[in-house]
């Protein structure tokens, strides 16, 4: 069940009590749900993701930026107020500058926005975020579904690419050089065998 409340700013977003309810703030309403505990595979799957992606990252200096992940916090848009939390993101060095030290809240668009969906995710709910993402200037959404293995690659030309086990992820020309095979994105080792 999902509550929503607004118009509100991020700012009181951020002061309500952490009270076991996943909030987010779209187009300047409150959406609130009971929170979703992301278990062993969610995880495995987020870092995994953050490690290639830094990999490729440290090896593409001309490539400036940062990946954050953890449910980073972000503001998409001021106007309507519009704040998330993503998976895993690949922001630019321009976009990390726009906010100030010390600022909870990254202030712009990732280039990269990766959702890992979760047991109690919709396809509707999920579709609906990528097309928020997209919508406030996201170059590229990738939803990694673990139930299948796979990975949807949306842009905002309304393209969408998915890839399974015997592919290798791509970047494209968001992520130039960057590759990866699914296989590898999958394996997850846990107490030395994989799950």
């Amino acid at each position: 069940m999902s509550t929503i409340i607004g118009p509100i700013t991020a700012e009181e977003l951020l002061a309500m009590p952490d009270d076991g309810m996943d909030r987010e703030l779209i187009h300047g309403e409150l959406r609130e749900t009971p929170m979703t505990y992301r278990g062993q595979s969610h995880s495995l799957l987020t870092s995994r993701i953050s490690y290639f992606l830094n990999l490729w990252l440290i090896n593409h200096p001309t490539m400036r930026g940062a990946i954050l992940d953890s449910d980073v916090a972000v503001r998409l848009c001021r106007d309507p107020e519009t704040a998330v939390g993503i998976d895993v993101a690949f922001f630019t060095e321009e976009v990390l500058k726009m906010t100030p030290p010390g600022q909870f809240l990254t202030e712009g668009p990732p280039v990269l926005a990766v959702e890992v969906m979760s047991p109690s995710d919709t396809l509707s709910g999920v579709a609906d975020k990528v097309q928020l993402y997209l919508e406030y200037g996201v170059a590229v959404v990738w939803v990694v579904n673990p139930r299948f293995q796979t990975l949807t690659v949306h842009r905002p030309d309304s393209t969408s690419r998915s890839f399974d086990l015997p592919d290798d992820l791509e970047g494209g020309s968001e992520l130039p050089g960057f590759r990866v095979p699914m296989t590898d994105v999958f394996k997850l080792i846990v107490g030395g065998r994989s799950v």
